[in-house]
């Protein structure tokens, strides 16, 4: 079985690309907080992550640098050779799932004036949607 879940913060903003057959791609790094620390070594994994489709756009439009995001998903393996005639090896998390892990006052403000920008928070924690959102621009059905 090849089963990944991971909770972590993002080290930079989603990289987003769209291929010419109208599929979207994004790419981002998942800094993962390590169990056991060592003094004077790295503290967290920085995992490379993509996604495709939905998963890919949702990723876009709702994250962002320094975000908690947990995610599921499968590790892949490939390989391509570079400009120098080096093989290079990849390993990937192909992520199927993504979701919020902290509410929005635990996000940087750059994620509140995005979330703002969405709708108006009326001070009770909830966000007031405008009437002519579409379904399918919210992050949940």
């Amino acid at each position: 079985m090849n089963n990944v879940q991971l909770v972590g913060r993002l080290t930079r903003d989603p990289e987003v690309r769209y291929l010419d057959n109208g599929s979207t791609v994004t790419r981002f790094t998942l800094a993962v907080d390590r169990r056991i620390k060592k003094e004077g070594g790295e503290n967290a994994d920085f995992i490379s992550c993509v996604a495709f489709g939905k998963t890919a756009e949702f990723l876009e439009k709702w994250f962002f640098k320094g975000q908690r995001l947990g995610l599921t998903g499968r590790i892949q393996t490939g390989s391509y050779t570079n400009q120098e005639g080096k093989k290079v090896y990849t390993t990937d998390v192909v992520v199927d799932t993504a979701e919020f892990v902290e509410s929005r006052s635990g996000s940087s403000k750059q994620g509140d004036r995005q979330a703002q920008s969405q709708g108006k928070d009326i001070g009770d924690g909830f966000m007031d949607i405008p009437d002519d959102v579409e379904d399918e621009e919210l992050p949940f059905n």
